[in-house]
């Protein structure tokens, strides 16, 4: 290494280093700065092992190897030197914790958070089998947990270590040594792994090699599993807590301080705070990590001071006069204005119309107000709504990925559902099913590459279905099939449109001003939000249907990163108006779909000083009123003036301690806020599902099951029923509990 610079820190190469990661066989790996303040990993190699004349052959092979590879879990390689004094690799810096640090600190990972790591780094191997090359030393050390999965390290490092060169075999009893790391804690007893991994990591351990399953075969033994998928953040939040510690820490690197690694320990159960915010890992942006403490609402139904929604103008304070709620049900009193008085929301738990027990776990849920369409990994049934029985033939149309935080594959719409589905002879379906038959109407074929041409195709991935009308659209990401990729490009998104009585295709439009995609149950104007990483201005624009996709009007949205994400849309339709956060995240602006002029907007405020964020806004069936979520609070809002009707407040912990929220205001909701005609459902992060009345915004009831997967279960609103998948039992209760 060279001497330190003027920054005081020690270098290699062009790189300042700040604080040492984790050490992995033959080298140790640091977080580096460029001059420029770019942050990247490095991994430094021993001298012991640069001594070694057949180590920088090897080495120089396996970066060569390494620069081509790109994948989801993998780090990719940006820069390396074979032939310096100390050799060193450089790959791109993902905020995180190694993997060993999180376990030493907070002990065993959870059975959902094993599945994910377990099948991360059979994915990441997958990857790198498939291009004839292998890792050499997945371990506790080189795996990185991040906010998005695990990430495999120091690539290109350990595979040159070995001698002779490790096998595929070989790094397939280190992923298992490494889950079973996870599991246990430390000690080596695989009767600390779940059922769920026990017979496929035990496999993986196994002394013979050819006996080991393949990455390609654990990645698909996982998926075939009866096992619901996860939603909300996969890791426990004392260690997302000490990865929003180190993520500041890398802000401060990337500033010029010196962000010193590891961060310091949190205690376990402590969750995020408010002042303790995770920050996005694809451009700074922060993500609301807790509760804000004593709301204000303030509101102006004019328009934004600089004539335009998110505009800088737009969060002055408006003349209207706020509301304030209290933090907690013993001080529930008026605001000093008069305002609505907040409702901590109690109740008694539901009673049950029926409940019953299937042979497999359901991934999707889609009901109408006669029938529940329940979908798992191995067929699609139909249940009469009011008994719960069966009422058509079993059909063969599977979704093993379900519903999550960014993927809805179901839709119904005039007596008919629609679902992203595979069957034995075919992937990638859109089909169409007579809700009132079960029979399929028609089955289009989806999973098709992107007919641009180019040297690097892109491929179709379905993220969600809706209807509004007679059409059928089909929104989500293209995914380079080979090439380079940048987490700081933007990503490409699509809108697919299918006649709904055919499935015949009608247009399509594609591009990185497509993310999110907001389809209204009628009329043709569309809604897409869009952001690029690095802290700059994300989009809000109509995308006009009646014009085949044309672009419509748009609208800047400054500090839009939780628009960065292909999924379930962060923004809602009510009565001719689009809704969506602008501002600082804290502001509600309501326009006219059809021209993009702003209507009015409200702003959110914590008296405490805190700035708020608010989550994924919903609507009553009949438009005539939005409910934002922020935080543990839901506010009731009428759509034509903004007008606060009620706010309802959540009181107590979650499961892990930190404040019950509910899901909806945490950014990765999905649909997990549904309206029926007189009640609103929500759930919160306590895992409980709660029916408000929407005249008052008090609860008609709870429901908890004690015995639901990890993470939580599926529900779906048809008619006055909402039900409720939990492991093997579907549920059915009232909208008004009787």
């Amino acid at each position: 290494m060279e001497h330190p610079g003027a920054d005081g820190a020690p270098r290699i190469g062009p790189y300042a280093l700040f604080g040492r990661q984790s050490t992995v066989g033959g080298g140790e790996v640091f977080v580096a700065r460029t001059d420029e303040g770019l942050l990247v990993t490095v991994t430094v190699v021993e001298a012991e092992l640069a001594a070694d004349p057949n180590f920088r052959a090897r080495f120089r092979a396996a970066i060569e190897a390494a620069r081509t590879l790109s994948g989801a879990f993998l780090q990719p390689v940006v820069d390396a030197d074979a032939d310096a004094p100390v050799p060193w690799l450089a790959t791109e810096y993902t905020a995180g914790l190694p993997l060993r640090q999180a376990v030493d600190r907070h002990g065993p990972l959870s059975e959902p958070a094993l599945r994910v790591l377990a099948d991360g780094l059979a994915r990441a191997l997958t990857t790198l089998h498939a291009a004839g090359t292998v890792h050499g030393e997945v371990s506790p050390d080189s795996v990185l947990l991040t906010m998005d999965g695990p990430r495999v390290t120091a690539l290109g490092i350990v595979g040159a270590t070995g001698s002779p060169a490790p096998s595929p075999a070989d790094d397939m009893f280190d992923l298992g040594s490494t889950v079973l790391f996870a599991a246990s804690g430390g000690e080596p007893d695989t009767g600390a792994l779940p059922v769920s991994l026990r017979e496929v990591i035990g496999g993986c351990l196994y002394p013979e090699p050819p006996d080991r399953p393949t990455a390609e075969q654990l990645v698909d033994y996982l998926r075939r599993q009866d096992l619901p998928a996860l939603e909300g953040s996969w890791l426990p939040p004392a260690v997302t807590a000490d990865m929003a510690a180190a993520a500041v820490a890398s802000v401060s690197a990337e500033d010029g301080g010196q962000g010193p690694f590891p961060p310091p320990p949190v205690a376990t159960g402590t969750g995020v705070s408010r002042r303790k915010l995770i920050i996005g890992l694809a451009g700074g942006a922060a993500v609301l990590g807790g509760a804000a403490a004593a709301l204000a609402f303030s509101g102006d139904s004019s328009p934004a001071p600089d004539g335009r929604a998110g505009g800088p103008g737009s969060t002055a304070r408006p003349a209207s006069p706020p509301g304030v709620r209290p933090t907690s049900a013993s001080s529930a009193s008026p605001s000093s204005t008069g305002g609505p008085e907040s409702i901590v929301l109690a109740g008694p738990d539901a009673a049950k119309a029926w409940s019953g027990a299937g042979k497999h776990a359901p991934t999707c849920l889609e009901a109408s107000d006669k029938v529940v369409m329940v979908v798992t990994d191995t067929g699609t049934s139909f249940l009469d709504a009011t008994t719960g029985k069966s009422v058509f033939p079993h059909l063969n149309t599977t979704n093993g990925f379900g519903m999550t935080s960014s993927r809805y594959p179901t839709a119904y719409a005039d007596g008919v559902f629609y679902l992203l589905c595979d069957t034995p002879s075919q992937s990638g379906l859109l089909a169409a099913f007579d809700a009132a038959s079960g029979k399929a109407k028609w089955a289009t074929k989806m999973a098709d590459v992107d007919p641009g041409g180019g040297t690097h195709p892109a491929r179709y991935v379905s993220n969600y279905v809706a209807v509004a009308g007679n059409t059928v659209y089909v929104s989500g990401g293209l995914l380079q099939t080979s090439g380079s990729f940048s987490a700081k490009s933007p990503s490409a998104g699509y809108i697919r449109a299918f006649n709904a009585a055919t499935g015949k295709g009608m247009w399509r439009v594609k591009g990185t001003d497509i993310n999110n995609v907001l389809v209204p149950p009628s009329g043709s104007h569309l809604l897409a939000t869009s952001a690029v990483p690095g802290k700059k201005p994300g989009r809000v624009q109509m995308i006009d249907a009646g014009r085949r996709g044309a672009r419509g009007w748009k609208v800047s949205v400054p500090h839009a990163a939780y628009y960065f994400t292909m999924g379930w849309p962060l923004t809602c339709y009510a009565d001719g108006l689009f809704l969506f956060a602008g501002g600082n995240g804290n502001t509600l602006f309501a326009v006219d779909a059809a021209t993009g002029s702003e209507k009015w907007h409200q702003r959110f405020e914590a008296k405490n000083g805190d700035q708020v964020q608010i989550g994924a806004p919903f609507s009553s069936l009949d438009g005539a009123t939005v409910y934002v979520p922020v935080g543990s609070d839901l506010a009731a809002l009428a759509t034509a003036d903004g007008t606060l009707r009620w706010v309802a407040t959540l009181d107590g912990a979650n499961d892990s301690g930190g404040s019950n929220l509910f899901k909806a205001a945490l950014r990765i909701s999905g649909k997990s806020a549904q309206c029926s005609a007189d009640t609103v459902f929500a759930t919160d992060s306590a895992k409980t599902l709660w029916a408000i009345d929407a005249a008052t915004g008090r609860a008609r009831w709870k429901y908890s099951d004690p015995g639901q997967p990890d993470v939580g279960f599926l529900w779906t609103v048809g008619g006055d029923h909402v039900f409720i998948a939990s492991h093997l039992t579907m549920t059915a209760i009232a909208a008004h509990g009787r």
